[in-house]
């Protein structure tokens, strides 16, 4: 493990990170707005959850193969492209709900869907071969030449990470659960969803036109 300094300023880097809107934080933040803050808490769990299988798949060289492999880096590419670009046709497509009926609405989701919300950040996460590459290029900055375990240090450096990172989503589902009940964004709410299935296309798209890494790792 890095020292004090070291370790203060990767959960730092950790945390503004996290603070940098992307697929996750829109995951989040729609899912709040349109089922309470209990449903954009649970997006970010499933998201929390997706970061853990990479991490883990890093520490035993499965995100390596990811990062040296234009194949497998596609192929996984190509999957998680075509499950953000359902996001955003579903999300296109959903219909309006009633600002009066809010509340209700929040009680049947949280009853009928928190567990696919939490799926569905959980394969955001999964499906997104950069998040791979990201703890492959990010972690080991942090981890001292000397360290006799490498891979362990790799896994408790990216729990910590992951750790950081809830109160950051909890921080963004509790912000976006609060708009929700404006009445300027409640008569909005419509456009809002509408808006964010053109930026989870957009992210679908972005991430399909992502080359390959061209550094292999360890050359």
């Amino acid at each position: 493990m890095p020292d004090l300094p070291h370790l203060l300023a990767f959960i730092a880097a950790g945390w503004l990170l996290n603070l940098t809107p992307g697929p996750d934080v829109l995951y989040v933040v729609a899912n709040s707005l349109r089922s309470g803050v209990r449903a954009g808490v649970m997006a970010g769990l499933g998201i929390t959850a997706g970061c853990f299988v990479h991490i883990f798949a890093a520490a035993v060289g499965i995100g390596t193969l990811m990062a040296t492999s234009a194949t497998a880096f596609t192929v996984l590419k190509y999957i998680g492209a075509a499950y953000l670009l359902y996001l955003g046709v579903r999300t296109l497509l959903s219909r309006a709900k009633p600002p009066a009926d809010l509340e209700a609405v929040a009680a049947v989701s949280e009853a009928r869907s928190l567990k696919a919300i939490f799926l569905g950040g959980f394969w955001t996460n999964v499906l997104n071969p950069k998040v791979a590459l990201f703890f492959l290029a990010f972690v080991p900055q942090f981890i001292a030449p000397g360290t006799d375990s490498k891979a362990l240090a790799f896994v408790l450096l990216g729990v910590l990470f992951n750790l950081n990172a809830i109160p950051v989503n909890v921080g963004w589902a509790m912000a976006a659960s609060w708009m929700a009940h404006r009445s300027a964004v409640q008569k909005g709410m419509h456009w809002l969803d509408r808006a964010a299935g053109v930026l989870f296309i957009g992210f679908g798209l972005k991430l399909a036109f992502t080359d390959a890494p061209a550094v292999r790792v360890g050359s």
